[in-house]
Order: C-alpha cells, then structure tokens, then sequence
C-alpha cells in the first residue's frame, strides 16, 4: 500500500489537532498535554510532540497524517515529522493577526528543509477580526509564488477531506511533472 505523509502544521489554536481528529478513521493518536504557559490564554491543551491520524483514499492508498506543536520550542518536531513528508498543510487562525509571524517562520523553517506541495488552510474564517486570504497572503510574504490557499472548518469533515484532496492534487501534478 503506497502511504502518502502529510503534515499539518500552524500555530497554537489554528486547528490541527482538531483537523486530524475530524477525517481520521482510526483513533488519533496525540501527545496533549495541559498548557501551563501563555498558551494557556488560547487553550487548554496543547501538542508537545505531534497527532498521528490515518485515512484510506483508496484499497492501495493511505493517507498518513501527522500534526506538529505550534510552539517554535517544540521545533525540533517540525523538523523530524517534515523529513519523511510528502506534503504539508500551514493552517492559520485567520482572526489571530498576532499569529501571523509565526506561521511566517513555520513557512521559512519548512521551505528551507523540504521542497514538497503545501497549501495555506485558513481556519476561523469566520470569526470577528477575521482577515481575508490575500491579506494573510501578504502577511507570509507571498508576492510571488503563492501557493493554493483554501477556507478549511477543521471540525467538519467535508471541509477537511476538501482540503485533503487539494493536496494530493498538488502531489499528484508534482508526481506528472517529475
């Protein structure tokens, strides 16, 4: 069975644990532990190692999902879960502003390591403050080359599983291409 490794990364509270648990078909496996630092304002909660999910797209393909901390102390995860990836998933919190620098150095940290498909997921869309897209877009640094960007619930399946075959579309025109 071919296993496709897909990351999800972003900072505390964009929703990656929630994303994993939504689409997994098996129990989501997690490291959470009870926030005793200023994360604690946004969560109770929070990833120290990672979230480990899985789902069949088809009989000889499987998706492996993998979530990060948010927390650059717990960088060193970022660094071994995108090693072995065959792309990722930056989700951003789209009406925490004060997030948007980090997600920036996420971005660079993974761009520096790997040279695989990724797209942007915003999350909280919905909620008051919230930016647009092409502003969040401006705020990584993205004049150029912008990769897909998409609106992602991360607590409702259809839009998770949306988000999930934009990225193996990504992969699959990466596989033509090469």
């Amino acid at each position: 069975m071919e296993i496709l490794r897909i990351v999800v990364t972003g900072s505390v509270g964009a929703g990656k644990t929630s994303f994993i648990r939504t689409i997994s078909e098996i129990d989501v496996v997690d490291t959470d532990k009870r926030a005793t630092d200023e994360m604690a304002e946004i969560k109770a909660n929070t990833t120290v190692a990672l979230d480990f999910g899985r789902l069949t797209i088809s009989p000889k393909q499987s998706l492996h999902l993998y979530g990060t901390p948010g927390q650059a102390r717990f960088d060193f995860m970022w660094d071994i879960l995108i090693q072995r990836a065959n792309a990722y998933i930056l989700l951003i919190d789209a009406h925490r502003p004060e997030h948007f620098r980090h997600n920036r150095k996420i971005l660079q940290f993974f761009k520096k390591r790997v040279d695989i498909p990724y797209l942007i997921g915003i999350t909280h869309s919905d909620c008051e403050g919230a930016w647009e897209a092409s502003d969040i877009a401006l705020s990584l640094g993205m004049l150029d080359e912008q990769p897909p960007i998409v609106t992602v619930n991360a607590t409702e399946a259809a839009s998770v599983r949306e988000s999930l075959i934009n990225v193996v579309e990504l992969l699959t025109n990466c596989y033509q291409h090469h």
